[in-house]
């Protein structure tokens, strides 16, 4: 493999339905920081049926250039389609970084791919940024420059690990939601389309679907929330998360919990922030109950104001909030939620 071949950094550009997924103006965003540091440009890749009109709005989060695979046979997601035509962007395109989206999708299409066009894949990255490889220079073993450092959680989140694929391009990576910030879009801006098609041939391995039942959510999704009241082990019983939610419904914001929560049946996955939930950046974080190990922190240092209420005056979750107030949130909480209703109902009148 001639690793001089391959330039740019490449994202993939997750539409569903013709609407482009979030996830993909944020990778946009980060790809932009890679790409400056490696003086290249950036390009989405769009895959589907009847999409080349979405091409200016990835150019207004920071494409400079789209490639764009159109066939009726992409119409809606399914494997071996969509598999055949990234790797065959890829091997056809030559990128240095392909970056895809750590969703339901992202997650079943980025190691097919990976496998299909013999590279590796860095899975679930938090942090993305070109450095050295190894990260120290060791004697006897040359560092190489200008990689792609990925990084993301492992052992359970646990730890932390760095991984590179110095000998083998392009270097790919699933990203996670709401880790990577977009950019502020520019608006008129037009990118460089250039349509590709492989061809298709139906084969046993294209999955027929015969029917999309799209189910509605019962829980807000905390990733879009502006206020979140978050609750740890400390809140003590799932029936004791009533005096967060209180807090909540008069703030007008989402309860949100930390892994410990999840692990004991409490609440489910989706309200999990956090390196193995999600991670968030409201205008306001209540940590409450929280004791901020770095797992949980990771998921929402990002977020305008922390505001974090614990017994334990020690806890590392003081460290990162803005306001901090030690003491029994079976007390504090319930006075702060008649204090804010007392302060709403003389706004109002």
């Amino acid at each position: 493999m001639n690793l001089e071949e391959y330039k740019g950094v490449y994202v993939f550009a997750q539409q569903v339905d013709n609407e482009i997924s979030s996830i993909a103006f944020e990778l946009l965003g980060k790809a932009k920081d890679l790409a400056k540091d490696l003086n290249t440009e950036v390009t989405a890749v769009l895959i589907g049926s009847g999409i080349k009109g979405l091409a200016d709005q990835l150019a207004e989060y920071g494409a400079d250039k789209v490639i764009v695979v159109d066939d009726p046979e992409l119409k809606e997601y399914r494997t071996e389609p969509y598999a055949h035509a990234l790797s065959s962007v890829i091997n056809k395109y030559k990128p240095e970084i392909m970056l895809v989206g750590a969703t339901a999708i992202g997650r079943d299409l980025g190691p097919r791919v990976s496998a299909r066009v013999a590279t590796g894949l860095t899975a679930d990255c938090t942090v993305l940024e070109i450095g050295d490889f190894p990260l120290q220079a060791t004697p006897g073993q040359e560092q190489l420059h200008n990689q792609l450092l990925m990084t993301r959680p492992a052992f359970g989140g646990n730890t932390i690990a760095t991984i590179a694929c110095p000998y083998n391009r392009p270097q790919m990576a699933t990203v996670r939601a709401g880790v990577m910030q977009k950019i502020t879009p520019i608006k008129g801006a037009k990118a460089n389309v250039e349509e590709f098609n492989p061809g298709f041939t139906p084969d046993n391995k294209y999955v027929e679907i015969l029917d999309i039942v799209k189910s509605v959510a019962e829980t807000v999704d905390i990733m879009d929330a502006k206020i979140l009241v978050s609750g740890g082990r400390g809140v003590g019983s799932p029936e004791n998360f009533k005096i967060l939610e209180d807090l909540a419904e008069v703030l007008g914001g989402t309860v949100s919990c930390s892994r410990a929560v999840v692990d004991s049946g409490w609440k489910p996955k989706d309200l999990q922030v956090g390196q193995t939930g999600k991670t968030v950046r409201p205008n306001v974080y209540f940590a409450i109950g929280i004791s901020g190990a770095i797992q949980h922190v990771a998921g929402m240092e990002e977020s305008d104001i922390i505001v974090a209420i614990n017994k334990d005056a020690d806890a590392p979750i003081f460290d990162v909030a803005d306001y901090g107030v030690v003491g029994d949130l079976n007390k504090i909480v319930p006075k702060l939620t008649e204090a804010l209703k007392a302060e709403i109902a003389a706004a109002k009148a």
